[in-house]
């Protein structure tokens, strides 16, 4: 912080002033109060790259190993007692570092099971009761008993009936071979990138009784289960678009938009070994080949299951916890760094992989103010609670504050799970892509000895792969699809076989996930890195071009779905007017790049530029949202209604696609048109504020 100012008043009546003394008192003045520390400016190209440098060298394994260690002494559930020691072990770490920390606090509807039971009972007479917790784990060791947060209570005593992933293509499947489900509990495999939510609708739809879910994989740690959430939608259910703060209104629970929000009929974890279990001793009809499931019949029945789940909604306090480092020049510009920090069970890896990173990365912006560096920008570092209950955390922290980060948030990047096993993913808005590329260059790879990321990246895949931002997977949703915040989600491995089990933990962190921690450094250093050239660059590193070729590549899709009626000139015309304002915009940046004044005309105009690259984004917004989703307002990126959509952009027209099967076909036509019309409007609307046009 610089030395406090004078009084202005005792600098004039010190001693007698003429006009040109005072105008001259009046330009320091300005320069001080704007420009206060005498820090060299991070815009400086030399300066910055002996800043990251800087940054990257300042790594070590030991310390985000003994941060994960901490982070993962014993369960943190959000809501529980337990979470609170976590709350405050990142709350002290950032205000140890002296870095301006501080929390902010929300009641939500939280779930939580009370008890629990399963038992198999086969057609020779025989019975086996369910073990529903993973072995070895005592009672009082704070591990949430397997749960599905937000099913309802309820019992069941019936058939069995194999239903492969719940799909809607998996009951016609059933219905070809002449299985019904109604009034049968159904056993489904977690997978075919259905949400779990939607397997039990699925399986509501249909007539079951209740769901037993269950995952396969690695057979060393079938005894585990998945636990997670079963509601529609993403944050606090009774208080959908504004923040659950104290005193806030908020809808009953009894409230028709909070009821539809959760399913009708109880649903439990399975294990893969209790799983296997009954469905190895399944009549009826023969699995279809195609399902390769290693189960040979579907039921239903014989063997009957006796089902019991009670649990309990109730109102919680939850907290983030933020440290801010604020901008020297731009304090009003906001670059976001988040991660969820409450876990199912011990959350070695989901989510404390990226908790232990984004701690070691204010140690090591904490080392950079040390040596002189402020950024340009503010960085806002996020520790988000209830995550696993549906983005809770975050979303509410979003909808209290959209205005703000609506007209101030130049990104937000995300990190859930940063070492699950090997192999670099990231999925991003494409202005990001460019910027995405040239840190993964500068980042040495985990895995391969004298490689960077970016190298071992394009050797595995052949081609870069970034992938985008429409699904509901983590705490990037509230940014995009709500806020139309540009955002990046960075992780190593997927699909690792302790998800949201007792299994995730430090021991198989260090035995299975990432032994040295090389992976949790790896991704500290390209999330850091990325942040500090959005904080400090002199014109914000977004390009574009890459999301012009996107929007071309899903419109040459679309016509390929779409009969010859269905006409796409609107896209056409948009992307092509999206198209020139990305190259003006880049072509401006490229001279404001160049332009070696440090002028007031100068900056402003760089100040200008910048505003238009990041409220781009907000042009894909549409006030109105999704039909019947009104949250979710990206007509770009965000999830279809139907989940087996083919499509992964253009929400609104995949669930009009989706509509069109079901309804006459001149009211369907019409509703698939209108969809295209708005997501042409929107990419105007981008485009226009890329160009900074209201004429």
């Amino acid at each position: 912080m610089g030395q406090p100012l004078l009084s202005p008043i005792s600098l004039f009546i010190s001693k007698p002033c003429t006009s040109l003394s005072i105008f001259i008192i009046c330009i320091l003045g300005f320069y001080t109060l704007h420009y206060p520390h005498a820090s060299p400016s991070p815009s400086n190209p030399q300066t910055a790259l002996r800043f990251r440098r800087s940054f990257l060298s300042s790594a070590t394994n030991a310390t985000v190993a003994a941060y994960l260690r901490a982070l993962t002494q014993h369960p943190h559930l959000a809501g529980t007692k337990p979470s609170l020691d976590t709350i405050h072990y990142v709350q002290s770490h950032f205000s140890g570092l002296g870095l301006q920390t501080h929390t902010a606090h929300y009641n939500a509807l939280l779930s939580y099971p009370l008890h629990s039971s399963l038992s198999a009972h086969f057609i020779n007479g025989s019975h086996v009761d369910i073990p529903l917790a993973e072995p070895g784990l005592s009672h009082d060791g704070g591990v949430v008993q397997p749960y599905h947060a937000y099913s309802p209570s309820g019992s069941a005593h019936a058939k069995v009936v194999f239903v492969n992933h719940g799909r809607g293509e998996d009951y016609r499947a059933l219905e070809a071979l002449g299985v019904n489900v109604s009034g049968c509990v159904v056993i489904a495999r977690r997978g075919g990138d259905l949400p779990r939510g939607e397997a039990i609708r699925n399986a509501e739809k249909n007539g079951a009784l209740a769901v037993l879910l269950y995952t396969e994989g690695d057979r060393r740690f079938n005894q585990g289960f998945e636990r997670g959430v079963v509601m529609n939608g993403v944050g606090d259910p009774l208080t959908p678009g504004w923040g659950g703060v104290d005193g806030a209104e908020r809808l009953d629970l009894e409230d028709p938009e909070v009821l539809k929000r959760f399913p009708n009929i109880p649903s439990m974890p399975l294990s893969a070994e209790a799983a296997g279990t009954i469905l190895a001793t399944l009549g009826g009809a023969p699995a279809p080949p195609e399902w390769r499931a290693g189960v040979e019949r579907v039921g239903p029945g014989p063997t009957v299951v006796n089902f019991t789940y009670q649990g309990e909604k109730k109102m919680v306090t939850i907290q983030n916890v933020f440290a801010v480092i604020k901008g020297l020049e731009e304090p009003d510009r906001y670059v976001l760094l988040g991660n969820h920090r409450d876990a199912w069970t011990y959350g070695a890896v989901d989510p404390n992989s990226g908790t232990a990173a984004l701690l070691d990365i204010a140690r090591r912006y904490a080392l950079l103010i040390d040596s002189g560096w402020n950024p340009r920008r503010t960085i806002i570092l996020c520790s988000w609670d209830a995550e696993e209950f549906g983005m809770v955390g975050s979303t509410e922290w979003v909808e209290q504050n959209l205005v703000n980060l609506g007209s101030k948030a130049v990104a937000y990047l995300n990190v859930d799970c940063a070492a699950q096993g090997p192999g670099f993913f990231v999925g991003a808005t494409p202005q990001l892509d460019n910027l995405i590329l040239e840190v993964t260059k500068k980042v040495k790879d985990p895995d391969l000895e004298g490689s960077t990321v970016y190298e071992n990246w394009l050797t595995k895949n052949s081609i870069i792969d970034i992938q985008r931002l429409s699904g509901v997977d983590s705490d990037f949703a509230s940014f995009v699809q709500h806020a139309g915040v540009p955002s990046i989600d960075i992780y190593y491995g997927r699909d690792f076989p302790v998800y949201h089990t007792a299994f995730d933990s430090y021991d198989w962190m260090i035995k299975f996930g990432d032994p040295l921690f090389h992976r949790h450094v790896a991704v500290a250093g390209i999330w850091g890195l990325i942040a500090l050239r959005l904080a400090d660059d002199s014109i914000l590193p977004f390009n574009y071009f890459s999301y012009v070729d996107q929007l071309k590549h899903y419109k040459d899709v679309l016509s390929h779905l779409l009969d010859a009626s269905i006409l796409l000139d609107p896209l056409t015309t948009a992307i092509e007017e999206f198209a020139y304002a990305a190259k003006e915009a880049e072509d401006e940046a490229q001279k404001l790049r160049e332009e070696e004044s440090t002028s007031e005309f100068v900056m402003l105009k760089k100040r200008a530029l910048n505003d238009r690259l990041m409220l781009a984004e907000r042009g894909f917004l549409d006030s109105d949202g999704l039909e019947g989703r009104q949250w979710f307002k990206h007509l770009v990126y965000g999830p279809p209604s139907d989940h087996g959509s083919k499509l992964f952009f253009f929400p609104g027209v995949a669930d009009a696609m989706n509509q069109a099967k079901s309804t006459k076909t001149g009211q369907g036509q019409a509703k698939l048109r209108h969809e295209i019309w708005r997501v042409a409007r929107a990419i105007q609307r981008a485009a226009r504020s890329l160009r900074g046009e209201i004429y």
